[in-house]
Parts: C-alpha cells; structure tokens; sequence
C-alpha cells in the first residue's frame, strides 16, 4: 500500500501508522494506537526487570594461622553462599612478618579450592595484591 492511502486509512481508523520494521525492503507499517504499544513495551520490560536478579559478591576473610574449627564455620557459610546463587570472593590477609611467607597463603587457598569444588568453580585465580591473596569463585549450576 503506497504511503499516502496508508496515512488516509490511518486517519479513517482514528489510529496512528507506526513503523514497525524500517530494515526491510519495503518498509513495514501497522495501522494500530501508538500509545497502546508504548504501554505495552514498558510493561514487558518492566516485567523482564523484575524477572531478572542482579548477582551479588560476597566475601569472606580467613587469616594464615586460622584453627580448624574456624576454617569450617568459615567454609559452611561460604558452601551456604554459593548455594543461594552469589559469587564468592575469598580473602586471605597477612599480618607483619606472615607476609614474608606468602607460599603458606597459597596452600590454604589450594585447601580451600578443594574443599570447595564440588560446589563451586574457579572464576579469578589467586592473585598476591599486596598484604592479601585474594580469589573468587561462581556457584555450579
């Protein structure tokens, strides 16, 4: 239909000719309330947004010299974490002199990387920025 009796069929309707496909050969236009469709565009999106859930990080902190007893309350909630769908950052500080042995911080994260596998993947692999080895880990599905 040529663009003029589209415009006259539009008017004839009282409703508005909205373009609905410009890439294509011809353009595509639909008789329809624009105002409608706008409606609708921000409830589907509005719907989309409240579908979507924004992933949080959570962190948790171990010292070098931590008791057993600790390291598993420590690891129960980061296994409870991972559990709820969050992204966990894992953060092991030095304290003055632990810092000149740094091989120390990485068996604990080794020991903290098997210890979690089954429930988590390596996302950032351990990294020695400044007094802390830090990592982070994704859930598995």
């Amino acid at each position: 239909m040529k663009l003029a009796a589209a415009c006259q069929a539009a008017q004839a309707a009282h409703l508005d000719l909205v373009l609905v496909s410009e890439n294509s050969n011809p353009p595509v236009c639909r008789i329809m309330d624009f105002g409608k469709l706008l409606y609708e565009q921000k409830k589907k999106l509005k719907e989309q947004k409240k579908n979507q859930q924004a992933q949080k990080v959570k962190e948790i902190k171990f010292r070098l010299h931590i008791d057993t007893h600790d390291y598993e309350v420590k690891l129960n909630h980061a296994k409870e974490f991972l559990a709820e769908g969050n992204k966990l950052r894992v953060t092991i500080t030095f304290r003055g002199r632990e810092l000149s042995h740094p091989e120390m911080g990485f068996e604990l994260v080794s020991r903290i990387t098997e210890d979690l596998a089954e429930v988590a993947a390596v996302d950032a692999p351990a990294k020695l920025l400044g007094k802390n080895i830090n990592m982070s880990f994704n859930p598995k599905a």
